[in-house]
This record gives structure tokens, C-alpha cells and sequence, in this order.
């Protein structure tokens, strides 16, 4: 749409270059941004080097409405956004009475004695409206500059986030009175992403101008979020869910949820719907499944347990795997698997039984079967379901991929 309005979010940090901090500022800005109908359409990191910053902040301008900064405003020398600020702006710093009162507050607060340095953070741009925090000693500071909006914010997630929640947000929306943007996400499992565009191909051409459709492939699965902008929330929503009914019997047998749902979350709301149990036996995943399994509050409802099953005899004493079998057929079979699931199903007195085994990697791997070779399996009160993976030569990959396809085994099976 032609009055979208555009931002650029710009971190500052050597730590953050150097890989010592995982920025995650800039993904919560991101959503937030979206929230309130702003288009973020950059993102950049620099480190602690004035010219380094004055780039990104000359290009910025060239590109978006809104430019967010995060980060350098400690008290310590090598804080230089404020410097920084003022040399890109063409001002000096003036001591802000509020800030400083505000600074003082916080360490009389605290019974804590206040340096000079600490003082210092009250010295802000001449041009910056002060924006007070609450939440720490960093200042908050909204600019207005050749028809660009300039936010500096502290790089501390926890004042970062709470500054733009009770205090930029607002005003950014009052500012520019921007379009809505509304997401809706449809989760996908067992189909690549190249299937899915062709069988999805006409629908996705006559989607409107208004609504665009993204495809984000993860591990296992991929995720169609699509996009919807205008004035008008409830339209949008209708709108959304329109084109969500018009997709769905085309991909229906793939889709598992929407939005935040996770194939975890839904396999435990099938379980207690069903008021079933469930335990795992894992062999290559090294409990990678329960881990994603009791990341879901209130899975102790239906979760109860899990064997790691690493070496033969685990499987032997813990799950009844038959030691015939292992020395015929070897722990990476249809059979092993079949007697795991079926094994920890009664073990652990549960309903259903899962179960993973395979080669990992990087080694391990036979002629017979290579890297990448992994059984799944699912026992219910009925049947026993197994499904052969190959995959790849990377370990990290291969355990995230089994996990993600043994729980949609279980979502599968338990759906019917």
C-alpha cells in the first residue's frame, strides 16, 4: 500500500558481532512493529565504531519512516550512540534535568552510591525528546529529523521491551496512524515445500492484491503465513479466514495447526481429549522428544515418562526388546522399533508408546545402512504404526528432523 510505513531496526555492539550475545531484540521489535501496522524492511548490526553506526543511520534514512536503534547507551566508554547521535544530527549534549532526577531516583532506590559516569547517562543530544525508563538507567529518546523518526533505546531486552511496550508503540502509532497488517500462519508437516506450492498453485494466483503468502520451511515442515494489510481489522480477519477455508481441502491432511500451535501442543490436545497417556522410548533422539513433549505447560496430564535407550541393553532390560532380534536384525530395524514402542507402552502403563532408533551420525553408518538412518513408531491400544526415515549426514539435523516427523507420526495416528 502506498502510505505503508517502513522501519529499520539497527543494533549496536561489538558483543553481538563477535557472537558473545544472541540478538533478540531485533525479532521482538520486528513482531511488535508488525502489531501496530509498521513494515520493518531492514535489519542491521554494527559495532561499537562511530563511522560504522553514521553509515547505517545516512542509508537508513534512505529507505525507511522509522529508524530503531538498540543498544550503546551504558555509562562506560565504549556506550558511543549518544556521541554518536549528536554527530549525525549535528548537536551537542545537554544535561536533561528529568533524566537526571530520574537516574538519581534509581540509585537512591537501590541504597546504591552514583559516580559521575553514572550521572553522565542524564546528558542526552540537544534535539532528543527524553523518553523516561522506568525499568534502568539508559535513556529512552525519540528524534524527528528530516522527515525520519529516530528511536534509541537500550540494548537490555528487558528495558528494550518495556520501553517500547509502555512508551514508544503508543506513540509511534499516534504518530503515523499506520495501515493494519494482520498474520495468519498454517502450519504444515510431511510435505516439502515445492510440493506444497504446486498443489497450492491456483489458489495462491488468485489471492488478491491485499494479501500476500509467504513460504517458511523449517525442520520437518513448513509454515504458509499469510498477509493481509488495509483499515479495516475485522475485514481483514473475515478475509484471512476465507482464504484459510479455500486451501485448506486442498492440504487438509497435511495441515496440523495455526498460528503459535506446535505439533507437540497438538498431539497433547488430541491425547487429553482422548484422556489418553503417553510414553517414549528414545534411542538416537537422546530425549530430544520429551524435551519438546514437557515443553508444553500441563503435559504432565498426559506424559509420564520416557526411556533413553541408548546401548542394547536398555532395550533388553528396560523395554523387552528381544535380544534375537537385535543380534538378526540389529537396533536400527522395523522389528527393534515395533518391540520399543510396544515396550514402553507397557513399561510405563500408557496408552500410546513412541519410539525412535537410527544412526545419527557423523559415523555409524553401514553400506546396509548409511548416516541418516532412522525407524519411528507409534503403539496405541489397536496398532502399531512404523515409517522408515533417510536422511542426511548431520547429527544435529537428523535428531531435530526425526523428533519433528515421530510427533507428527503421533498426530497422524491419533486423528486417524
Amino acid at each position: 500500500m502506498s502510505n505503508s510505513i517502513r522501519a529499520e531496526v539497527v543494533t549496536i555492539g561489538d558483543e553481538i558481532l563477535f557472537g558473545q550475545i544472541t540478538d533478540t531484540n531485533t525479532q521482538w521489535i520486528g513482531t511488535e512493529l508488525t502489531n501496530i501496522g509498521i513494515r520493518v524492511v531492514r535489519k542491521s548490526s554494527v559495532g561499537d565504531q562511530a563511522q560504522a553506526i553514521l553509515d547505517v543511520l545516512h542509508e537508513a534514512h534512505g529507505r525507511a519512516d522509522v529508524i530503531i536503534i538498540t543498544g550503546g547507551l551504558g555509562p562506560t566508554k565504549d556506550d558511543i550512540t549518544k556521541k554518536t547521535l549528536c554527530d549525525y544530527f549535528g548537536v551537542g549534549l545537554v544535561r536533561n534535568e528529568t533524566a537526571l532526577a530520574v537516574v538519581t531516583g534509581f540509585f537512591e532506590k537501590r541504597g546504591r552510591p552514583m559516580t559521575d559516569l553514572n550521572r553522565g547517562q542524564a546528558d542526552l543530544p540537544a534535539n532528543a525528546v527524553y523518553i523516561q525508563n522506568d525499568w534502568g538507567t539508559a535513556p529512552g529518546m525519540w528524534f524527528e529529523h528530516e522527515g525520519r523518526v529516530y528511536i534509541s533505546l537500550p540494548g537490555v531486552p528487558f528495558e528494550m521491551k518495556s520501553l517500547m511496550t509502555h512508551r514508544f508503540l503508543p506513540k509511534l502509532h499516534e504518530h503515523f496512524n499506520p495501515p493494519i497488517i494482520k498474520h495468519k500462519m498454517i502450519l504444515t508437516a510431511g510435505i516439502g515445500e515445492s510440493f506444497l506450492a504446486e498443489r497450492i498453485e491456483d489458489w495462491e494466483d488468485a489471492l488478491p492484491p491485499h494479501i500476500r503468502l509467504a513460504y517458511l520451511p523449517s525442520f520437518g515442515g513448513v509454515r504458509l503465513r499469510l498477509t493481509a494489510t488495509g483499515t479495516d481489522d475485522a475485514l481483514l480477519t473475515r478475509e484471512l479466514d476465507q482464504q484459510v477455508a479455500g486451501v485448506l481441502p486442498i492440504i487438509a491432511q497435511y495441515v496440523y495447526g495455526y498460528d503459535d500451535d506446535t505439533l507437540e501442543s497438538i498431539a497433547g490436545r488430541m491425547l487429553k481429549a482422548k484422556g489418553w497417556t503417553l510414553s517414549a522410548a528414545e534411542s538416537c533422539t537422546g530425549g530430544a522428544v520429551s524435551a519438546r513433549l514437557t515443553s508444553v505447560p500441563g503435559s504432565s496430564a498426559y506424559f509420564t515418562g520416557s526411556v533413553v535407550s541408548y546401548s542394547n541393553d536398555v532395550k533388553i532390560a528396560q523395554l523387552g526388546v528381544s535380544a534375537d532380534t537385535l543380534a538378526t536384525v540389529g537396533a536400527v530395524s522395523e522389528d527393534t522399533i515395533r518391540q520399543m514402542a510396544e515396550g514402553v507402552r507397557k513399561a510405563l502403563n500408557t496408552d500410546v508408546g513412541i519410539a525412535t532408533s537410527g544412526i545419527a551420525g557423523p559415523d555409524g553408518g553401514t553400506p546396509d545402512k548409511p548416516v541418516g538412518t532412522v525407524w519411528i513408531a507409534v503403539a496405541t491400544p489397536t496398532e502399531t504404526r512404523t515409517r522408515l526415515l533417510t536422511l542426511g549426514q548431520y547429527r544435529d539435523q537428523n535428531i531435530q528432523l526425526t523428533t519433528t516427523y515421530l510427533l507428527n507420526l503421533l498426530r497422524e495416528q491419533l486423528a486417524g
